[in-house]
Protein backbone atom coordinates (compact mmCIF):
# COMPACT_ATOMS: atom_id res chain seq x y z
CA UNK A 1 0.00 0.00 0.00
CA UNK A 2 3.03 2.40 0.92
CA UNK A 3 4.08 2.12 -2.78
CA UNK A 4 1.32 1.56 -5.42
CA UNK A 5 -1.67 2.93 -2.54
CA UNK A 6 -1.19 6.52 -4.11
CA UNK A 7 -1.57 5.54 -7.34
CA UNK A 8 -4.56 3.34 -7.22
CA UNK A 9 -6.19 6.23 -5.08
CA UNK A 10 -5.34 9.38 -7.67
CA UNK A 11 -6.34 6.68 -10.45
CA UNK A 12 -9.69 5.43 -9.16
CA UNK A 13 -10.92 9.21 -8.31
CA UNK A 14 -9.51 10.31 -12.26
CA UNK A 15 -11.32 7.79 -13.61
CA UNK A 16 -14.59 8.60 -11.35
CA UNK A 17 -14.66 12.34 -12.96
CA UNK A 18 -14.10 11.53 -16.23
CA UNK A 19 -16.48 8.98 -15.78
CA UNK A 20 -19.51 11.07 -14.89
CA UNK A 21 -18.20 14.13 -17.36
CA UNK A 22 -16.21 12.48 -20.76
CA UNK A 23 -18.23 9.39 -20.85
CA UNK A 24 -21.91 10.58 -19.69
CA UNK A 25 -24.05 13.53 -18.77
CA UNK A 26 -23.93 12.34 -15.14
CA UNK A 27 -22.06 15.32 -14.20
CA UNK A 28 -25.24 17.48 -14.88
CA UNK A 29 -26.34 16.27 -11.09
CA UNK A 30 -23.69 18.10 -9.43
CA UNK A 31 -22.72 20.77 -11.70
CA UNK A 32 -23.36 23.88 -14.26
CA UNK A 33 -22.80 22.27 -18.06
CA UNK A 34 -19.93 25.06 -17.97
CA UNK A 35 -17.96 23.38 -15.59
CA UNK A 36 -17.69 20.20 -17.83
CA UNK A 37 -14.01 20.93 -19.43
CA UNK A 38 -12.61 21.68 -15.90
CA UNK A 39 -14.08 18.05 -14.81
CA UNK A 40 -12.26 16.40 -17.81
CA UNK A 41 -8.92 18.26 -16.84
CA UNK A 42 -9.11 17.86 -13.51
CA UNK A 43 -9.72 13.88 -14.34
CA UNK A 44 -7.35 13.57 -16.92
CA UNK A 45 -4.71 15.26 -14.46
CA UNK A 46 -5.13 12.98 -11.81
CA UNK A 47 -5.08 9.97 -13.83
CA UNK A 48 -1.84 10.76 -15.07
CA UNK A 49 -0.26 11.72 -11.70
CA UNK A 50 -1.21 8.49 -10.82
CA UNK A 51 0.48 6.94 -13.79
CA UNK A 52 3.81 9.13 -12.75
CA UNK A 53 3.34 7.65 -8.35
CA UNK A 54 3.08 4.45 -9.96
CA UNK A 55 6.44 4.51 -11.80
CA UNK A 56 8.10 6.26 -8.93
CA UNK A 57 7.16 3.59 -6.96
CA UNK A 58 8.59 1.02 -9.28
CA UNK A 59 11.65 2.53 -9.59
CA UNK A 60 12.21 3.08 -6.09
CA UNK A 61 11.42 -0.44 -5.28
CA UNK A 62 14.00 -1.30 -8.10
CA UNK A 63 16.37 0.55 -6.48
CA UNK A 64 15.78 -0.73 -2.87
CA UNK A 65 16.02 -4.33 -4.28
CA UNK A 66 19.60 -3.76 -5.85
CA UNK A 67 20.94 -1.91 -2.87
CA UNK A 68 19.83 -5.22 -0.44
CA UNK A 69 21.76 -7.39 -3.28
CA UNK A 70 25.12 -5.08 -2.45
CA UNK A 71 24.20 -5.09 1.20
CA UNK A 72 24.35 -8.98 1.38
CA UNK A 73 27.63 -9.95 -0.41
CA UNK A 74 29.50 -7.19 1.40
CA UNK A 75 28.13 -9.21 4.60
CA UNK A 76 29.89 -12.40 3.48
CA UNK A 77 32.98 -11.06 1.97
CA UNK A 78 33.74 -9.47 5.54
CA UNK A 79 32.41 -13.08 7.48
CA UNK A 80 35.02 -14.93 5.73
CA UNK A 81 37.77 -12.74 6.38
CA UNK A 82 36.92 -12.81 9.95
CA UNK A 83 37.26 -16.71 10.22
CA UNK A 84 40.46 -16.31 8.60
CA UNK A 85 42.32 -14.02 11.35
CA UNK A 86 44.80 -15.18 13.25
CA UNK A 87 43.95 -15.31 16.88
CA UNK A 88 40.19 -13.27 16.79
CA UNK A 89 38.58 -16.37 15.26
CA UNK A 90 36.05 -16.03 18.03
CA UNK A 91 35.81 -12.38 18.07
CA UNK A 92 35.30 -12.52 14.88
CA UNK A 93 32.67 -15.11 14.90
CA UNK A 94 30.75 -12.78 17.53
CA UNK A 95 30.84 -9.51 15.48
CA UNK A 96 29.77 -11.65 12.44
CA UNK A 97 26.67 -12.65 14.03
CA UNK A 98 26.07 -9.67 16.05
CA UNK A 99 25.59 -8.14 12.55
CA UNK A 100 23.90 -10.64 10.81
CA UNK A 101 21.55 -10.48 13.93
CA UNK A 102 21.21 -6.86 14.00
CA UNK A 103 20.78 -6.77 10.11
CA UNK A 104 18.14 -9.80 10.24
CA UNK A 105 15.91 -7.77 12.88
CA UNK A 106 16.11 -4.58 10.91
CA UNK A 107 14.72 -6.39 7.54
CA UNK A 108 12.32 -8.31 10.14
CA UNK A 109 10.83 -5.15 11.13
CA UNK A 110 11.32 -3.42 7.60
CA UNK A 111 9.16 -6.36 5.90
CA UNK A 112 6.78 -6.31 8.94
CA UNK A 113 6.30 -2.74 9.03
CA UNK A 114 5.31 -2.87 4.90
CA UNK A 115 3.13 -5.86 4.83
CA UNK A 116 1.70 -6.21 7.96
CA UNK A 117 -2.06 -6.81 8.53
CA UNK A 118 -2.78 -4.02 10.89
CA UNK A 119 -1.32 -1.20 9.01
CA UNK A 120 -1.66 -0.94 4.86
CA UNK A 121 -4.14 -4.08 4.68
CA UNK A 122 -6.64 -1.45 6.88
CA UNK A 123 -5.33 1.87 4.43
CA UNK A 124 -6.35 -0.49 1.22
CA UNK A 125 -10.27 0.45 2.97
CA UNK A 126 -9.50 4.05 1.62
CA UNK A 127 -10.20 2.26 -1.76
CA UNK A 128 -13.87 1.94 -1.29
CA UNK A 129 -15.08 5.59 -1.52
CA UNK A 130 -13.25 6.02 -4.05
CA UNK A 131 -14.43 2.65 -6.15
CA UNK A 132 -17.74 3.77 -4.80
CA UNK A 133 -17.59 6.62 -6.52
CA UNK A 134 -16.18 5.41 -9.96
CA UNK A 135 -19.26 2.15 -10.30
CA UNK A 136 -21.85 4.43 -8.65
CA UNK A 137 -22.28 7.62 -8.49
CA UNK A 138 -24.57 9.73 -6.63
CA UNK A 139 -28.49 10.34 -8.08
CA UNK A 140 -29.30 13.88 -8.62
CA UNK A 141 -30.88 15.87 -5.49
CA UNK A 142 -34.93 15.12 -5.16
CA UNK A 143 -38.06 15.77 -3.32
CA UNK A 144 -35.27 15.60 0.35
CA UNK A 145 -33.60 18.63 -0.57
CA UNK A 146 -36.36 20.32 -1.58
CA UNK A 147 -38.52 19.68 1.63
CA UNK A 148 -35.63 20.30 3.53
CA UNK A 149 -35.35 23.98 2.17
CA UNK A 150 -38.57 26.26 4.06
CA UNK A 151 -39.87 28.10 0.44
CA UNK A 152 -36.79 30.78 0.20
CA UNK A 153 -36.83 32.21 -3.43
CA UNK A 154 -35.08 35.13 -4.31
CA UNK A 155 -35.93 39.32 -2.70
CA UNK A 156 -37.59 40.61 -6.18
CA UNK A 157 -39.54 43.60 -6.30
CA UNK A 158 -42.99 43.69 -7.49
CA UNK A 159 -42.65 45.13 -11.22
CA UNK A 160 -43.51 44.37 -14.98
CA UNK A 161 -42.08 41.17 -16.56
CA UNK A 162 -41.73 40.89 -20.41
CA UNK A 163 -44.57 39.81 -22.17
CA UNK A 164 -44.81 35.92 -22.85
CA UNK A 165 -44.19 34.07 -26.06
CA UNK A 166 -47.14 33.85 -28.00
CA UNK A 167 -49.64 30.55 -28.43
CA UNK A 168 -51.01 27.88 -26.16
CA UNK A 169 -49.19 26.14 -24.43
CA UNK A 170 -46.25 28.02 -23.24
CA UNK A 171 -43.38 26.19 -22.07
CA UNK A 172 -41.64 27.75 -18.27
CA UNK A 173 -39.43 26.96 -16.13
CA UNK A 174 -40.32 26.38 -12.66
CA UNK A 175 -38.36 29.56 -11.17
CA UNK A 176 -39.80 31.75 -13.78
CA UNK A 177 -43.10 30.43 -13.46
CA UNK A 178 -42.90 30.97 -9.84
CA UNK A 179 -41.29 34.76 -9.89
CA UNK A 180 -44.42 35.93 -12.65
CA UNK A 181 -47.06 34.53 -10.54
CA UNK A 182 -45.31 36.28 -7.08
CA UNK A 183 -44.35 39.13 -8.49
CA UNK A 184 -45.58 40.01 -12.38
CA UNK A 185 -47.89 43.45 -11.56
CA UNK A 186 -48.56 42.98 -15.53
CA UNK A 187 -50.56 39.35 -15.08
CA UNK A 188 -48.41 38.37 -17.79
CA UNK A 189 -49.88 34.30 -16.80
CA UNK A 190 -53.16 35.27 -16.56
CA UNK A 191 -55.15 33.38 -19.80
CA UNK A 192 -52.69 31.60 -20.56
CA UNK A 193 -51.80 27.76 -20.63
CA UNK A 194 -48.60 26.69 -19.29
CA UNK A 195 -46.68 23.78 -19.52
CA UNK A 196 -43.92 22.91 -16.36
CA UNK A 197 -42.07 20.28 -16.13
CA UNK A 198 -40.48 18.85 -12.56
CA UNK A 199 -40.93 15.81 -10.12
CA UNK A 200 -43.09 15.48 -7.93
CA UNK A 201 -42.95 16.58 -3.69
CA UNK A 202 -45.56 16.24 -1.48
CA UNK A 203 -46.74 17.74 2.00
CA UNK A 204 -48.25 15.77 4.99
CA UNK A 205 -51.46 17.32 4.31
CA UNK A 206 -51.69 15.13 0.83
CA UNK A 207 -50.97 18.91 -1.54
CA UNK A 208 -48.30 17.50 -3.93
CA UNK A 209 -46.11 19.81 -5.68
CA UNK A 210 -44.29 19.75 -9.22
CA UNK A 211 -40.70 21.06 -7.98
CA UNK A 212 -37.40 21.85 -9.65
CA UNK A 213 -33.89 22.46 -7.66
CA UNK A 214 -32.30 26.26 -8.86
CA UNK A 215 -28.43 25.71 -8.80
CA UNK A 216 -26.25 28.85 -9.83
CA UNK A 217 -22.64 26.95 -9.66
CA UNK A 218 -23.57 23.19 -8.54
CA UNK A 219 -25.76 20.90 -6.33
CA UNK A 220 -24.63 22.58 -2.86
CA UNK A 221 -26.37 25.95 -3.55
CA UNK A 222 -29.39 24.81 -4.69
CA UNK A 223 -32.89 26.24 -3.75
CA UNK A 224 -36.57 25.25 -4.24
CA UNK A 225 -38.61 26.34 -7.10
CA UNK A 226 -42.37 24.71 -7.27
CA UNK A 227 -46.06 24.86 -8.50
CA UNK A 228 -48.77 23.58 -5.99
CA UNK A 229 -51.03 21.13 -8.38
CA UNK A 230 -54.78 21.33 -8.68
CA UNK A 231 -56.74 18.83 -10.35
CA UNK A 232 -55.30 15.53 -10.87
CA UNK A 233 -54.09 12.53 -8.56
CA UNK A 234 -50.19 12.67 -7.34
CA UNK A 235 -47.64 10.32 -8.90
CA UNK A 236 -45.56 8.59 -6.27
CA UNK A 237 -43.09 11.14 -4.96
CA UNK A 238 -39.97 11.74 -6.84
CA UNK A 239 -41.58 11.06 -10.17
CA UNK A 240 -40.73 13.64 -12.76
CA UNK A 241 -43.69 15.21 -14.87
CA UNK A 242 -44.88 17.48 -17.35
CA UNK A 243 -48.26 19.52 -16.15
CA UNK A 244 -50.43 21.63 -18.47
CA UNK A 245 -52.86 23.91 -16.86
CA UNK A 246 -53.55 27.71 -15.83
CA UNK A 247 -52.10 29.89 -13.24
CA UNK A 248 -54.61 30.08 -10.31
CA UNK A 249 -54.06 33.39 -8.37
CA UNK A 250 -53.83 33.51 -4.67
CA UNK A 251 -53.10 36.77 -2.65
CA UNK A 252 -51.62 39.51 -3.33
CA UNK A 253 -48.44 40.00 -5.31
CA UNK A 254 -45.59 40.14 -3.15
CA UNK A 255 -47.08 38.22 -0.07
CA UNK A 256 -46.48 34.93 1.58
CA UNK A 257 -49.51 33.70 0.78
CA UNK A 258 -49.30 34.00 -2.86
CA UNK A 259 -46.24 31.56 -2.53
CA UNK A 260 -46.38 28.32 -3.90
CA UNK A 261 -47.97 29.64 -7.11
CA UNK A 262 -51.14 27.33 -8.17
CA UNK A 263 -51.85 25.98 -11.26
CA UNK A 264 -55.04 23.99 -11.96
CA UNK A 265 -53.92 21.31 -14.25
CA UNK A 266 -55.64 19.63 -17.36
CA UNK A 267 -53.47 17.00 -18.36
CA UNK A 268 -50.51 15.36 -16.72
CA UNK A 269 -47.65 13.39 -17.96
CA UNK A 270 -44.76 11.16 -16.50
CA UNK A 271 -41.34 11.72 -18.57
CA UNK A 272 -37.97 10.47 -17.70
CA UNK A 273 -35.93 12.95 -15.85
CA UNK A 274 -34.09 15.09 -18.03
CA UNK A 275 -30.11 14.90 -18.53
CA UNK A 276 -29.74 18.47 -16.33
CA UNK A 277 -32.60 17.62 -13.39
CA UNK A 278 -31.75 21.58 -12.54
CA UNK A 279 -32.91 24.79 -13.76
CA UNK A 280 -29.90 27.82 -13.55
CA UNK A 281 -30.99 30.07 -11.33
Amino acid sequence: MRRYGPAVLLALVGAAILRVSLFSELYLRYVQAGLRPYLVVSGAALVLLAVAVAVAGVARGAAVHEAEGHEGGDGDGHGGGNGGGDGHEGEGDHAGHSHSHSHSLSHSHSHGHSHGPAGPRVAWFLTLPALALLLFPPPALGSYSAEREAAQRAAQGVGTFPALPSGNPVDLALGEFGSRAVYDSGRSLKGRTVRLTGFVTRDGDGTWYVTRLLVSCCAADATTAKAEVRGVEAPPVDTWVTVTGTWHPEGELGSTEAWPPVVDVTSLRRVRQPDNPYEKR
